[in-house]
């Protein structure tokens, strides 16, 4: 998406309501949350590489942002252009360079985040499942499900309950 102001190109990052259902989505979890002091750094580096990102020299209508202090989640509406294996492993090289930065790991998927009442939650598998044995979480525990990737299904299943997510079978 690009704006023209006073004889200036601008690209801009693609506002998140206007990405249809059928929205790529990619979810990077961090082993920890990123320090409160961070954020808007790491929140401005994410919406930054979103606005610039390209496949094949064609600009993506591309989402980024950090949710809940450790999700980095990236988004593209492939109805305009496809994140193609070149621009992918941009985006992997975007976030190990993030990763590097500031000493957190974002591709773990043996790490599991749930929510604790209003508290996000990070925890190791072995840990995850001793938690569930011995009833700190339970099938209701809510869980964030990072292998969702379309906007809908982030919208509407990112966050589930433990009993109704891949999760379950990790326990």
């Amino acid at each position: 998406m690009t704006t023209k102001t006073s004889n200036e190109l601008r690209i801009s990052m693609t506002p998140y309501d206007t990405l249809p259902d059928t929205t790529r989505v990619w979810i990077y979890q961090a082993n920890r949350p990123f320090e409160e002091k961070d954020i808007p750094a790491i929140r401005q580096k994410i919406q930054a590489f979103a606005q610039r990102w390209v496949s094949h020299n064609r600009q993506l209508r591309a989402f980024g942002d950090l949710l809940h202090q450790q999700f980095v989640v990236l988004m593209v509406d492939e109805n305009q252009a496809d994140a193609s294996g070149c621009s992918i492993d941009k985006s992997v090289y975007f976030l190990k360079q993030l990763q590097a930065e500031y000493e957190v790991d974002l591709f773990d998927r043996m790490t599991f985040t749930y929510k604790d009442g209003a508290q996000v939650v990070t925890a190791t598998r072995d840990v995850f499942a001793r938690l569930y044995r011995e009833g700190q979480i339970n099938d209701d525990t809510l869980v964030f499900d990072p292998l969702v990737d379309n906007k809908g299904d982030f919208d509407r299943a990112w966050v589930k309950p433990l009993g109704q997510s891949w999760h379950k079978r990790m326990v």
